[in-house]
């Protein structure tokens, strides 16, 4: 293995209940004043509303609300999250939902600690090197963001979708219980396993030193989604394959997959983020649709890593092989895999590519992320 240096701060809280105990985790740091943030109006429906406002109660925090964050999250939501936050002086953010709402938690918990602009850190001006203490219920897995210091927002204006990271945008206590997942549609459970697939993938086929025990950590994330997506469909309330994917999903992108590995990126993401900004299609529907063609790209440069990629995930021999496989999981799970079936046109592809190739040079990235390669990505997906 390559050296490094692993860091993590967050506390997982798992289990069945957990929930019933946030306002307990939060008392723990000091914290009296939250803004408890939300999606729809499903968490009060359900309950799971209340239970958080008397746990809250019960140990004397006191808390604001801001729901309506939605899939693709919005940066002029994250504005109203930090005038909310400024004004009423609070101490910390509580996300109830999945990877779109503690994104947004993330960037109003940064954009409250700073002066100026939040969307500096997303364009690289600044790095969140503060922030509100940033807590999280997890009723949702894909994104890996309740232990992880990633948050991706979109500028309405724009449509530009980045991402923010920095060492205060960890959350600290993330509770996760599979029960409070059994409600996720089987829609938005295959996107959530295309998700993983993509965080699990994008490193696993790029990196040009890749450690035997880091790839067989990758593997197993990859075939315990593949089961448990398959349990799930079939049986929504199977709570022992729910703990499973959910976890799965943590450790997916939760930084233990990068230990010891060297030179590997986010291309499926990078071209991805894009999509999902301009047509609003859901991201792990965007991640399906770019990752095989993405493969088909990127073969040449690890042929051994995609014949270890068919052989262990699908037993068959063949990079070609490999990702027609995992295309017809795809199709067989019920996730798009062609620009077409995502509703994309494909005369957008030009216009498309200017785009990126735009947001590669804000990254400084044209050299990897050419216009060549994006058209041929794209075209790959039709």
């Amino acid at each position: 293995m390559k050296d490094f240096t692993y860091y993590n701060p967050t506390r997982i809280e798992f289990g069945m209940g957990k929930e019933k105990n946030i306002g307990k985790y939060i008392a723990e740091y000091g914290v009296s004043k939250v803004l408890i943030v939300y999606g729809s109006e499903r968490i009060k429906k359900s309950g799971l509303f209340d239970t958080i406002a008397k746990s809250l109660s019960d140990n004397g925090i006191n808390f604001e609300q801001l729901g309506g964050v939605q899939s693709n999250p919005l940066l002029s939501k994250v504005y109203e999250g930090i005038q909310l936050a400024k004004t009423k002086d609070l101490e910390a953010v509580l996300a109830v939902g999945g990877g779109s709402v503690l994104d947004s938690s993330k960037a109003i918990a940064a954009g409250a600690a700073y002066e100026g602009d939040v969307w500096d850190f997303f364009t690289y001006k600044a790095v969140p090197d503060r922030a509100l203490k940033i807590f999280d219920i997890m009723t949702l897995a894909a994104t890996g963001s309740e232990m992880n210091n990633y948050a991706v927002v979109t500028k309405d204006e724009t449509k530009q979708k980045l991402s923010l990271a920095g060492a205060a945008t960890y959350p600290t206590v993330s509770v996760i219980n599979p029960e409070l997942q059994t409600s996720v549609t089987k829609e938005y459970l295959v996107y959530s396993a295309a998700d993983i697939f993509a965080h699990s993938l994008d490193m696993y086929l790029s990196a040009t030193y890749l450690p035997e025990f880091i790839a067989g950590h990758v593997e197993n994330i990859l075939k315990t989604v593949m089961r448990t997506t398959e349990i799930l469909l079939v049986d929504e309330n199977n709570l022992e394959a729910r703990g499973e994917f959910a976890w799965a999903a943590t450790q997916a992108l939760n930084f233990t997959t990068f230990c010891g590995v060297e030179n590997n990126r986010f291309d499926t993401h990078f071209i991805e983020h894009t999509l999902s900004a301009e047509y609003n299609i859901a991201h792990g529907a965007g991640l399906s649709i770019i990752v095989p063609a993405w493969m088909k790209w990127q073969k040449n440069n690890l042929p051994e890593r995609f014949e270890q990629f068919a052989k262990n995930i699908f037993n068959i021999e063949g990079a070609d092989a490999g990702i027609e496989a995992l295309k017809q999981w795809y199709s067989k799970i019920g996730t798009p895999v062609t620009l077409k079936e995502g509703n994309i046109p494909e005369e957008d592809i030009p216009a498309l590519v200017e785009k990126l190739s735009a947001v590669a040079s804000m990254w400084g990235a044209e050299s990897l992320y050419t216009k060549e390669m994006i058209t041929t990505v794209l075209e790959n997906a039709k």
